[in-house]
């Protein structure tokens, strides 16, 4: 059974329209509005302490507390802000995180934080803060806030949500969905090729260089994807590997988008600004919360949505049949 929160609506004044009752009703509508950034703030620190006293590395403390405090800052001034401007906290987010991904950890800790980092660790038998990161963001965490990263933490996207088509026609029909899922495996069987056949290790500047290379690739096809198919998140859809190992969890996250069916005028406003394409209202309109494992939490329906039916809700579900807005052939 799935289990829903009611939409958070804007407070109404009483029926001879004093403004008395509306003033009682706007403080507790804040705060409804912090619960989620809270939830998560509360969540990353918690883990952050926990392995900082199992551990006794105070990295970890400052690692996944700043991570969890960029979250909460950016989530907070999301729900905060006017609709106009709520995009400047997932910005924030994206900017505060991918920059000390790839600033601090990449050139100054030397740690890939690329797939390919991973799957060296993993292969060399090396415990590293790459693997805490994926467990956290990319294989438990999405348990609970879904696959959050991609909308809210992800450095590839830091760029890419920048480029002028945030708003595309529709997934591609046919094959292009499995090019994820087939980099995935090369860049698996690129890195077991290296450390079992030939026995290669990185070592001194090399993790740097292949954060580095890794990053380029990943700009270099994702930006001229973006103006092909005049797509922003086309890169997400289609090449991005990472979602082959976030898809498994946001089956089941906890956090997802949720509406009341009938607040619902199915004028499709969501669905049009939404960047992974899904077709929200049919969720809505069969009693479900947001099942899809392509959304990446961006709440940029919410902000859309005319009559305020979406929100951010907590829950028991699990993703099934994909509803996705598929572009027009030919």
């Amino acid at each position: 059974m799935t289990m829903k929160e009611p939409a958070i609506h804007s407070a109404r004044g009483s029926e001879n329209g004093s403004a008395k009752p509306r003033a009682l009703h706007t403080e507790p509508g804040r705060l409804n509005k912090l619960r989620v950034p809270a939830a998560l703030l509360l969540i990353f620190w918690a883990v952050a302490i926990t392995l900082w006293r199992r551990t006794r590395m105070i990295f970890f403390l400052f690692d996944i507390g700043y991570i969890g405090t960029s979250l909460g800052v950016g989530t907070g001034l999301y729900a905060l802000l006017p609709r106009h401007r709520k995009p400047l906290g997932r910005r924030l987010a994206q900017f505060l995180i991918g920059v000390y991904m790839v600033g601090f950890l990449g050139f100054f800790v030397l740690q890939n934080m690329q797939l390919e980092g991973l799957f060296f660790f993993l292969c060399t038998g090396v415990f590293s803060g790459a693997i805490i990161h994926y467990s956290i963001a990319k294989l438990f965490g999405p348990l609970i806030f879904g696959r959050g990263f991609c909308g809210w933490a992800c450095w590839t996207a830091m760029v890419i949500d920048l480029l002028p088509y945030d708003k595309s026609k529709g997934w591609i029909p046919g094959p292009w969905k499995w090019m994820r899922y087939a980099h995935f495996a090369l860049s698996l069987g690129l890195v077991a090729t290296l450390v079992f056949l030939f026995g290669y290790r990185p070592q001194g500047l090399a993790p740097l260089w292949w954060m580095l290379t890794g990053n380029l690739l990943y700009y270099a096809s994702a930006i001229p994807l973006a103006f092909l198919l005049k797509d922003n998140r086309a890169f997400c859809k289609y090449l991005c590997p990472v979602p082959v190992l976030m898809k498994l969890g946001s089956r089941f996250a906890l956090l997802k988008i949720s509406g009341a069916s009938g607040n619902c005028n199915q004028c499709m406003a969501c669905v049009k600004v939404c960047p992974m394409d899904i077709r929200i209202p049919d969720y809505i309109m069969a009693g479900q919360r947001i099942l899809s494992t392509e959304c990446i939490l961006c709440q940029t329906c919410v902000s859309a949505c005319p009559t305020n039916t979406l929100s951010s809700s907590w829950g028991l579900d699990m993703g099934g049949h994909e509803r996705l807005q598929l572009r027009p052939r030919g």
